[in-house]
Formats: C-alpha cells, structure tokens, sequence
C-alpha cells in the first residue's frame, strides 16, 4: 500500500553528492542523510522520477522544477529535492545539466529502500530498466508528515509537475 496523506515518512538512507563549488565539472564524494534527520521540523518538496536523463524526466519533469525552484522556496519550503533509483553520481551529473547547484538536493534511493518502504516503486525489467524504479510522483513533506502527494497514474506529468505542487503550497 502506497505512503497517504497523513502519514509519516519513512526513515530511510539516501545519498546524494553534495554540489562541489572547487570544481563543479567533478562530483563529490557521497554523502548518506537520513529523511528523519534531513527532513524533521522542515517543509519539503520531494519529487521523484523514474531515471535520470531519461525523455519524460529530463524534458517534462526536472526543467520546470529547476526554473521554478525559488518560487517554490519562496513558499516557505526549506529544501527541494528530487530522488531516483539512479546512483549519487548519475543524479549529480544530471542536476548539473540542469544547473541546479545545490538549490535542487538530489537523491538517490539507488537500492529501492526509500521506494519501497512508500509503496511508490515499480518494476521496470520489462523496458529493461532494471527490477527498481520509482514511480513518478511529488509530495510536500511538513515536520515528516506528507500533506500532498501527487502519484501519477500514467505516463507523463501533472500531478507531480511544479505548477500542481505550487498550487498546493
């Protein structure tokens, strides 16, 4: 059963490269966060895509979050975030085709713990895209419990995008 309104996130490990300001071209060592520590008493926007530089990802999903990322914080939201099945590295290299720094956190739940433990996971080995991908979704996270979740029922974005986010901010 999927993660509801109401409910309390997981506490889970993700990992991401923090934005390397000495040399943006190289990625960072990785770094581990636990959602319960990295997300407590802070309001969250969590996006999440199936993979990196993949076309629905990178041309319909990431560009508006990446234009509109200080609209959104300007709502009062302490951190953005996007998450993936993709490892830390993939996730740096992309955001920095985007140009997010460190305005856009960028996580990976390389392993699924994160995916699972939501019920938002699906199983791509039929597209030979590996047994692990989260599903395409946004929610807004207060002080750890989701007020908006946004799962998209089929291909494309709408209700994960950052216009339907910032509509529920």
């Amino acid at each position: 059963m999927a993660i509801q309104v109401g409910d309390t996130i997981p506490n889970c490990t993700l990992t991401y490269a923090p934005f390397n300001a000495e040399n943006p071209k190289a990625c960072a060592l990785p770094q581990q966060i636990q959602t319960h520590t990295a997300f407590k008493g802070k309001k969250v926007v969590l996006f999440a895509v199936p993979g990196a530089f993949t076309p629905t990802c990178s041309e319909g999903h990431m560009p508006e979050y990446a234009q509109r990322v200080n609209e959104i914080k300007g709502k009062g939201v302490d951190v953005v975030a996007c998450v993936a099945t993709n490892d830390p590295f993939v996730l740096d290299a992309w955001g920095k085709t985007f140009n997010v720094k460190d305005s856009i956190l960028m996580l990976s739940d390389a392993n699924g713990e994160f995916g699972s433990a939501i019920g938002l996971i699906n199983d791509g080995t039929k597209n030979r895209m590996g047994p692990l991908r989260l599903a395409r979704f946004a929610m807004v996270i207060d002080d750890l419990k989701v007020v908006y979740l946004g799962a998209e029922p089929a291909r494309g974005v709408t209700v994960s995008g950052a216009s339907s986010v910032i509509a529920k901010l």
